[in-house]
């Protein structure tokens, strides 16, 4: 897999400055752009101009004939508040998660951007599972009392005055619960608290909407996207330092510095959505160790790196498989092969036209380094069966290892991998019968079936996903989600909507939406040469991205490694990951929690 996950490019028609005027609801249009980058860029909240009231190298083919992809901002076909949150009951904790905590997400749902509530909400969870199970639904089903029955409660205010149920304020205000709030409607908490900035040492000012573009959190800087700056960052003021503190503080904006998180006595609370425009060492990170000290307040900080060989098929070269191996294992590091066991090059791409098709069986020098990867420390994963899908360009040329297998996709005319929908057939049956196909060709050539799926490109359809979860219930990747699929919180009783397309990665252990164990993969990938419009990435810049990592309790420093790169770039990663203080297990030991 090239290994960038889907970036939703979104412009966002806002205000750029920062004015009290009346807290009417801005005219917004989105213009979505879906393209294959590291980035998972979902569009920030809508934000009025208002004070808010006291109420792969091998690749060289490019497709020419880019597709049509539907902008239209539809309804989700929600169902009744009330009844999605009787059903909404997904949500288990990820291994080792703590059996004792269970979290409440809640999360607006009205008007034209209920999807991203919806999305935003899904992220959450997904987080919130490494440390405690979780239901999610609207805020607007929240009933009195209900909160009784969590051990944490996160807000994610996405909706400008979404109409907050009362019980709802009122049981902020009284429990001692921690209580995480992301964005917008601090103001009607506010309100129902006269006492507030007394009691809690603290209050809002107003959104800035400058160039508020790095976040400094446990001593680390994170980055901001500039892309995130109009959907506006609230100010908050501490009054009483002796109660209230800024955990993370974002500097860059003619504002000067901004609390980017406050803090005090139970209630924290971020002045963003922190799942808009996020990058690698993003202020993500801190908004996902904020939520994990909710979800788990008594998380392990270990620090543990991962490393995958990526796009292994019948083509390899065993000599390079070989050379990774003897590294891997005089550094004592274990490591996952990611392997598709049929190759296929139906157009004949880089052979002169001729098409060509190999099982793994039928290369037993590349079945014998395979096994000699086992015998060093290597965990074989399924990676699709032939990594390409028939005889289309999606989106490259056809050929395994370069191509989308579950998902269709083109390159369109600026360079960037857009993608298009599910496969044509696209079904439970055929996903099923090409992990079938896998399966039989992993055992024709003397291996059992893998344990643990990804999905090259790390794309695949919702039923594509259920079905991975029936046949392994673990996936090492970064997720794909789409609006719909979680109507009301109820996750896999909506209809996925593949016009609204998110992507996450995560700095730790999850189980997510789909239910499956995920392990992560959060400091990307060695790119020597930019393409698609992605820059080039180095060891050094993984690294970096591993050290700013580090702000996450428990975090996972997991990157993956082409071997046709050689053993050099290689070397320069693990050694410079050894050096931040992570320790290399397998898969295996991540997956057991």
């Amino acid at each position: 897999m090239k290994g960038r996950l889907l970036k939703v490019a979104v412009g966002v028609a806002l205000a750029v400055s920062v004015l009290p005027a009346p807290a009417a609801q801005a005219d917004l249009s989105l213009d979505l752009n879906l393209g294959e980058i590291v980035d998972n860029v979902l569009p920030g909240p809508s934000t009025p101009d208002t004070t808010p009231s006291t109420t792969s190298p091998r690749i060289t083919k490019r497709t020419t004939q880019p597709g049509v992809i539907s902008t239209v901002l539809g309804t989700l076909g929600l169902s009744s508040t009330a009844q999605a949150a009787a059903t909404g009951t997904n949500g288990g904790g990820a291994p080792g998660a703590r059996t004792s905590q269970k979290t409440l997400v809640l999360y607006d749902n009205t008007g034209p951007w209920a999807w991203l509530g919806e999305a935003y909400a899904v992220q959450t969870g997904n987080l919130v599972s490494h440390g405690s199970s979780y239901v999610m639904h609207p805020v607007g089903a929240y009933t009195a009392g209900e909160i009784s029955g969590y051990t944490g409660v996160i807000y994610i205010g996405s909706t400008y005055d979404e109409p907050l149920p009362v019980a709802f304020l009122d049981d902020v205000l009284a429990t001692t619960k921690p209580v995480l709030w992301m964005a917008h409607n601090i103001w009607q908490l506010t309100a129902r608290a006269p006492s507030f900035a007394t009691t809690y040492g603290w209050n809002w000012v107003q959104y800035d909407t400058g160039a508020a573009t790095n976040v400094r959190y446990e001593n680390t800087d994170l980055s901001r996207d500039p892309l995130a700056t109009p959907s506006g960052l609230m100010i908050t003021q501490i009054s009483n330092p002796a109660i209230a503190s800024a955990p993370a503080v974002a500097t860059g904006s003619v504002a000067g510095p901004i609390n980017w998180a406050t803090k005090a006595k139970n209630l924290t609370y971020i002045g963003e959505i922190p799942f808009s425009y996020v990058g690698h060492g993003d202020r993500y990170l801190a908004a996902a160790d904020l939520i994990s000290k909710v979800s788990n307040p008594t998380m392990a900080d270990r620090k543990r790196a991962l490393v995958r060989i990526e796009d292994v098929g019948p083509d390899a070269d065993p000599n390079e498989l070989r050379a990774i191996a003897d590294y891997l294992r005089a550094q004592n590091v274990p490591f996952s092969i990611a392997v598709y066991p049929r190759f296929a090059n139906p157009l004949g791409a880089d052979n002169n036209g001729v098409a060509e098709f190999a099982n793994l069986a039928q290369r037993p020098q590349v079945v014998n380094a395979l096994r000699y990867m086992t015998q060093r420390g290597g965990t074989i994963l399924m990676h699709g069966y032939t990594h390409q899908f028939g005889t289309a360009i999606n989106p490259y040329d056809g050929r395994s290892g370069n191509d989308f297998e579950f998902y269709m996709a083109h390159v369109n005319e600026n360079d960037s991998v857009i993608y298009d929908g599910p496969v044509p057939g696209d079904s439970a049956s055929w996903m099923q019968g090409r992990i079938n196909s896998a399966t039989t060709a992993f055992n024709l050539a003397g291996f059992t079936r893998p344990t643990i799926f990804e999905p090259p490109h790390y794309a695949a359809s919702a039923v594509d996903y259920q079905v991975i979860q029936q046949n392994f219930g673990k996936r090492y990747d970064r997720g794909l989600y789409f609006g719909g699929y979680c109507p009301g919180g109820a996750c896999g009783t909506g209809t996925p909507d593949y016009s609204k397309i998110y992507g996450q990665y995560f700095p730790y252990l999850v189980r997510d939406v789909y239910g499956s164990v995920v392990a992560p993969e959060a400091v990307g990938n060695v790119e020597p040469e930019p393409f698609n419009n992605h820059p080039a990435r180095l060891p050094a810049d993984l690294v970096k991205t591993a050290q700013q990592l580090k702000v996450v309790d428990d975090g996972v420093a997991s990157f993956f490694y082409h071997p046709y790169l050689g053993t050099g770039y290689l070397q320069q990663t693990v050694q410079g990951l050894k050096n931040a203080g992570y320790t290399f297990v397998s898969v295996g030991t991540l997956m057991a929690g």
